[in-house]
C-alpha cells in the first residue's frame, strides 16, 4: 500500500522540477527587443505591477505576473528607481529589474560652445527637447540672483558639454556652468602670473572674453592677451571691434560703421573708452581665461586679421599700419576675420 503513495509523491516532485525549469526559461528568455533597444519611463509613483503592464502591453514582457512575484519575493518591487531607461537588446526579466534599481537613466547631451553669449546659450538650452525649459531669459530673476553681487550675468557661465537625464531643467544645467565657471576662474586666479593690469578675477574674465571672440586659434590667445595686457598697462585703449559689436546688440546688422567707432554713448566702444568694458561680451573657454592671466610676453601692441583665420602682430604703429594696409585695404574674396567663430 505504501508504494502507490511512494510512486504519488516522487510524480509530484517530478512535477515541481518540470515547473520551476519551466518558469526558469521563462524567467531567463530574452525580452522581445529590437535591436535599438526599447525605452522605458518610471513615472514617480509606478509600482512594479504597472511597469510590468506597460512592458507587456508594447509585446516586450510576455510574463508580466512573473516578474511582479519574483519582485516581491526579492523586495524589488519597493526599489524601482524612478527617470527613463533605454532597454537593450538581450535584456531578460531579471535584467531589467536590476536596471531599474540601479538608476542608471538614459543621459543627454548639450553643448554649449565658447565665445557664445549668454542669450545664445538660453536659446540652446531651450532647444533641448529632453530639457525643461523654465527660464524667463537672460533678465531671470533666479539668473540675476545667481550672479549676484554682479548687475550683468554675461560670460558668468563656462561653456562646456553638460550630460543630463529627462526631466532636467535648462536652470539646472545653468548652474552647473556658473558653478564650473567659478571653480575654474578661482583657480587661474590663484595660478596667475605677476604684475597683470587686472584687480579682480571679474577683470580677468571681461578680458578672457575678449580674447575668447578675437581669435579662434589657440595658439593665438596668450599673444592676443598680451597685446592687450600692455596697452592696459601703457594706459592705451584696447580698441577693440568684438566688444563695440556687443554693445550695439541686436541692432548690430553685420557691418561695423566708422559712426559706430566713433559713438562715445556705447560704453562697449573700447575705440572712445579706456581700459575693460563693463562686463563680458561671451562666454570664455578655459583656454581663454588661462590666456588672460597668463599673456605671452613681448612687444607687439597691434595686431590685425590676415584673412585665413590667424593675425599678424606688429610692435610699432608704423608696422601695423603696414599690415593693415596689405590684410584689410585688399581683401582677398575668401577675406576671414576668424576660423568658424562660434557666432553670437
Amino acid at each position: 500500500m505504501k508504494r502507490p503513495a511512494a510512486i504519488g509523491g516522487l510524480l509530484l516532485v517530478l512535477l515541481a522540477v518540470v515547473a520551476l525549469h519551466s518558469l526558469q526559461q521563462r524567467w531567463q528568455q530574452p525580452l522581445a527587443i529590437a535591436a535599438q533597444g526599447f525605452r522605458l519611463t518610471v513615472q514617480a509613483g509606478d509600482s512594479l505591477h504597472s511597469v510590468a503592464a506597460k512592458l507587456h502591453r508594447e509585446g516586450v514582457l510576455r510574463h508580466p505576473r512573473l516578474m511582479v512575484l519574483y519582485g516581491r519575493w526579492t523586495g524589488a518591487d519597493q526599489q524601482l528607481q524612478r527617470g527613463e531607461y533605454l532597454l537593450p537588446a538581450g535584456s531578460t526579466a531579471e535584467s531589467v529589474l536590476r536596471l531599474l534599481q540601479s538608476g542608471r537613466v538614459m543621459q543627454y547631451q548639450v553643448t554649449l560652445p565658447e565665445g557664445i553669449t549668454l542669450a545664445r546659450a538660453l536659446q540652446i538650452l531651450a532647444q533641448q527637447e529632453p530639457l525643461e525649459s523654465v527660464l524667463q531669459g537672460a533678465a531671470d530673476a533666479r539668473i540675476l540672483r545667481l550672479v549676484a553681487p554682479h548687475a550683468s550675468p554675461e560670460g558668468l557661465f563656462f561653456p562646456a558639454s553638460y550630460r543630463y537625464p529627462r526631466g532636467t531643467t535648462d536652470w539646472d544645467i545653468l548652474q552647473r556652468a556658473h558653478r564650473e565657471m567659478r571653480s575654474r576662474l578661482q583657480q587661474e586666479w590663484r595660478d596667475r602670473a605677476p604684475e597683470l593690469p587686472y584687480e579682480t578675477p571679474y577683470e580677468a574674465l571681461v578680458m578672457a572674453s575678449i580674447i575668447e571672440r578675437e581669435t579662434g586659434l589657440p595658439q593665438e590667445r596668450a599673444r592676443i592677451a598680451g597685446v592687450f595686457v600692455r596697452r592696459l598697462q601703457r594706459g592705451m585703449r584696447l580698441q577693440t571691434d568684438p566688444t563695440v559689436i556687443y554693445g550695439l546688440g541686436d541692432t548690430f546688422d553685420g557691418d561695423l560703421l566708422g559712426s559706430h567707432l566713433r559713438d562715445p554713448a556705447n560704453p562697449y566702444n573700447s575705440y572712445r573708452h579706456h581700459g575693460l568694458p563693463p562686463t563680458p561680451i561671451a562666454l570664455p573657454g578655459a583656454g581663454a581665461i588661462h590666456a588672460a592671466l597668463h599673456p605671452e610676453p613681448g612687444a607687439a601692441l597691434y595686431f590685425v586679421a590676415r584673412g585665413d583665420g590667424g593675425h599678424v602682430f606688429s610692435d610699432t604703429l608704423a608696422e601695423h599700419r603696414e599690415a593693415v594696409r596689405k590684410y584689410q585695404l585688399q581683401r582677398r574674396s575668401d577675406y576671414r576675420s576668424s576660423p568658424g567663430k562660434a557666432s553670437r
